[in-house]
């Protein structure tokens, strides 16, 4: 790809559309959505804090979309390997939490090899003596 920062963000968009898209099917999982409906799912509660802290998540990889495509290579590189990285562990950690329904491990396999995937390509990028987009 020409263009690092544009590639980084699409990335980010592609990851961040997975993440949507599994948890709107978790929606239409019938025993799920009892359960999302009581604010308790598996021994989870989904309260107020929960939710924020979701969303804590769920804003890492928003802004990597705006932050890819315009932040200096040295920051971007940075920016990119430790949001990466952190969503990476939560979505490996989501793994061990209730039970893992196969749509579920399928959406969570694309997500953590793509956002592997950012992690190791930003670290070449940075590895780069040359100053590339």
């Amino acid at each position: 790809m020409k263009n690092k920062k544009d590639f980084l963000s699409m990335l980010w968009v592609f990851v961040t559309l997975n993440y949507l898209y599994c948890d709107l099917m978790g929606l239409m999982d019938s025993s799920l959505l009892k359960q999302y409906l009581t604010g308790n799912v598996e021994g989870l509660v989904i309260n107020e804090r929960f939710l924020l802290y979701a969303a804590f998540l769920m804003e890492i990889p928003i802004v990597m979309v705006l932050l890819s495509k315009t932040l200096p290579k040295k920051a971007n590189c940075w920016a990119n390997i430790i949001s990466g990285a952190i969503k990476t562990l939560a979505m490996v950690a989501t793994l061990f939490i209730g039970t893992t329904t196969e749509y579920y491990l399928f959406f969570a396999l694309i997500e953590i090899t793509t956002t592997l995937f950012i992690v190791s390509y930003a670290i070449n990028w940075l590895m780069q003596k040359e100053e590339l987009t």
